[in-house]
């Protein structure tokens, strides 16, 4: 600690004070204090699931203009209190969590949670053909997995313009649809979140619902399941799920108060200049670019 203090102590030292002055980027904090009511949006609440654990609430935002089947599917599994009772049955060491129904995997299927009124199978919704309608905030700097990538709706999103597609991309706190091997078996009532490096190799092979605004932190620092996959091979390491409600069907004072920065404002854009080129006393040499999941997209609770 006493040599990176040192350290910290030497860099600020190699720009005279004023010239880090003129040239300091804004920090988050500074960017968001200065933003605009307007910049900000509350989450439709036909869209908003609060997912309550023993340790708090996961507040998820559904993406029904991207993958509607799959957000449709997943309100009425909500509606009918299907994931009530249920847990998180798997968490892989920088990759995801994933909740389902424990008795999904057992032999005797005689246990299983039926699924109500919702579908048992959908059709893959991996991608979707681009709409000029929505929204759309590029980053510069290009993508590895996409000739295309930016923001739309709130969701960072890759496109391919010559065959006229877009898709919602897996990175930190994407909520997927898990499945087998048959695209059609994804239903939604096995769920999975990002909690590591984003795997954007599962772009296109896996539907995206959604993703975590708020309480990420519940989901990322779980116990570790055993290799390979880290399901939980000891039953009581499992996290029950209290009850998943989706916030229209709560009562407006009981529903989450919560906003989200518009991906389109133009503090979003400041914040994604100023984490491309950041420069202060620590940082004297600016990346210049920025990976798509490097860029976290603020809520805070309503005022």
């Amino acid at each position: 600690m006493r040599l990176f203090l040192l350290a910290l102590a030497l860099a600020s030292l190699t720009l005279p004070a004023l010239a880090v002055a003129d040239t300091a980027t804004p920090t988050p904090k500074e960017l968001l204090a200065r933003s605009q009511p307007r910049e900000w949006r509350t989450p439709d609440p036909a869209n908003l699931l609060d997912m309550k654990l023993p340790g708090g609430h996961v507040l998820i935002e559904l993406a029904p203009h991207f993958t509607p089947l799959h957000a449709a599917n997943i309100r009425t599994l909500v509606h009918e209190h299907y994931f009530d009772g249920l847990a998180i049955v798997r968490v892989q060491d920088n990759f995801v969590t994933q909740w389902d129904d424990p008795a999904a995997d057992d032999e005797d299927k005689a246990h299983i949670k039926p699924l109500g009124s919702a579908k048992q199978s959908l059709p893959p919704e991996y991608t979707r053909p681009i709409d000029p309608r929505l929204e759309w905030t590029s980053l510069p700097d290009g993508d590895v997995y996409a000739p295309q990538v930016g923001f739309s709706e709130g969701f960072p999103v890759a496109r391919d313009p010559a065959a006229g597609r877009e898709w919602l991309t897996h990175c930190y706190g994407a909520i997927g649809v898990a499945r087998d091997v048959d695209p059609h078996s994804g239903n939604g009532s096995a769920l999975y979140a990002i909690i590591g490096q984003a795997p954007r190799g599962l772009d296109r092979n896996l539907a995206i619902a959604g993703r975590v605004i708020q309480g990420m932190e519940l989901l990322s620092a779980m116990p570790r399941g055993p290799a390979p996959m880290g399901f939980y091979t000891d039953k009581a390491q499992r996290v029950p799920i209290e009850s998943v409600r989706l916030a229209a069907d709560l009562p407006p004072a009981q529903r989450p108060k919560i906003e989200v920065l518009r991906t389109d404002s133009a503090t979003f854009a400041k914040l994604i200049e100023a984490k491309r080129n950041r420069r202060d006393a620590f940082y004297t040499a600016p990346a210049g670019k920025i990976d798509l999941c490097s860029i976290t997209i603020p809520s805070r609770e309503a005022k």
